[in-house]
């Protein structure tokens, strides 16, 4: 007897740029990027449930700031979904966000990329991954990606993935402002955009990878405090690299071994700006269980 399945729950995962190359721009006004990315611990939560009668999205979420309508990556993906597979029954989806948006950190790009997932095991339909990723092109650079669930070397403007594996998992640090970055604003910026002095650009090599963002040239131009962030990393005895992922406004620290996350993340808040969100996490090779689950200072 075949029990048919009615709701799933799903982590998307956060994701961090460990290089990001701009190689020029492209005629259809996107970037030529070779990025390497990978999933972090932090995660959203989805709740998913299947209404074999009800033809319509359903979308609820815990963060009032989010979009709920079309603007929504989440309810882009589930009608893309129901299109491409003509498809009637419908959904309900709820949307817990841990991660903070305008951040660099992929969150709405992952949490669309779980609904096509959750949806193609949901209604049995068995698409290949493969297939899966190219409808999530036209939802965003980065939903390809996150289909995969691995680490990952990205091509073209992110939708041409090769899953790679870490040489190890890294301890990470995330830093971010109360304030968001537009990557679309910070590639326009890119072409033009000048070094601030003092701050490293050039990349950095630990654990066996080579830490490189291109875009933080042009993001460093006007936010001078994202580039303090970093500068102030690097200073720090527990730090090995530290850069911003994709277009910011998130900065993040690898830590040495053994180290201390969280008492660097008190020291941050407490010479940077208390008001900072801070979050302690790992590399998860794409793992939606976690050896260790992320802190998260208020």
């Amino acid at each position: 007897m075949t029990i048919e399945m009615q709701m799933m729950q799903v982590r998307a995962p956060a994701k961090i740029n460990l290089s990001l190359k701009i190689l020029g721009r492209r005629a259809d006004g996107f970037h030529e990027i070779e990025t390497l990315i990978v999933p972090v611990s932090l995660c959203d939560e989805i709740k998913i449930d299947k209404h074999p009668t009800n033809k319509g999205i359903e979308f609820t979420c815990n963060d009032a700031s989010v979009p709920k309508g079309d603007d929504n990556l989440v309810v882009r993906a589930a009608k893309t979904f129901f299109e491409r597979t003509k498809l009637k029954g419908g959904v309900s989806i709820r949307l817990k966000k841990m991660i903070p948006h305008g951040a660099g950190l992929g969150g709405g790009s992952s949490d669309a990329a779980s609904i096509l997932l959750a949806l193609n095991e949901l209604f049995e339909t068995k698409l290949p991954r493969e297939a899966l990723a190219k409808m999530g092109e036209a939802i965003g650079s980065d939903v390809p990606f996150f289909v995969f669930q691995s680490s990952a070397i990205c091509k073209g403007r992110g939708e041409l993935v090769t899953p790679v594996k870490l040489h190890e998992e890294l301890s990470i640090l995330l830093l971010k402002p109360e304030f968001g970055v537009s990557a679309a604003w910070a590639y326009q910026r890119w072409q033009d955009s000048q070094e601030v002095p003092g701050v490293r650009y050039k990349p950095q090599e630990f654990a066996g990878q080579t830490f490189l963002n291109d875009l933080e040239r042009s993001v460093f131009d006007k936010f001078v405090f994202l580039a303090q962030m970093k500068t102030w990393l690097l200073e720090q005895p527990e730090v090995g690299a530290a850069l911003m992922s994709g277009s910011g406004s998130t900065v993040f620290a690898v830590l040495r071994e053994a180290a201390d996350a969280n008492r660097v993340a008190e020291r941050a808040k407490a010479e940077l700006d208390p008001e900072l969100w801070v979050c302690v996490c790992e590399t998860s090779g794409g793992s939606t269980a976690p050896r260790t689950m992320p802190t998260i200072q208020p």
